[in-house]
């Protein structure tokens, strides 16, 4: 069964890159968000396997997000997605229970990486 994932950015363009990079090494995107407010209640819908979360975006952060998602699931799999020159907010993240980060611009092996990685 393939694992099922949301994903998080505020700029659709990304999340179609993710979701491709996704869907063609065998994983279901369950569910798409565009801020942390989406995340949250689609994280509550579709109880995905893993999310990918962009740090920065409107009405609430990765970072909150990350947070309210944690405290509805403790165990939840959280990677964040963030732009260069962001390592302190990466740095929050990781200490709010996110479990890796990919930089933008990112390569395809680098998510799957981080995913297969996050997921065993």
């Amino acid at each position: 069964m393939a694992y099922r994932i949301l994903v998080v950015d505020d700029a659709a363009f990304m999340r179609m890159m993710i979701k491709d990079i996704l869907t063609k090494n065998g994983f279901e995107v369950v569910g798409e968000a565009a801020d942390g407010m989406q995340a949250v209640e689609k994280y509550i819908e579709t109880k995905p396997d893993l999310v990918t979360m962009d740090i920065t975006m409107p009405e609430m952060d990765g970072i909150t997000a990350l947070k309210e998602i944690r405290k509805i699931n403790p165990d939840a799999k959280i990677i964040m997605v963030s732009a260069m020159g962001q390592q302190a907010m990466v740095i929050d993240a990781i200490q709010a229970g996110a479990k890796d980060f990919i930089v933008k611009p990112f390569q395809a092996d680098r998510v799957i990486e981080a995913i297969t990685k996050t997921l065993k």
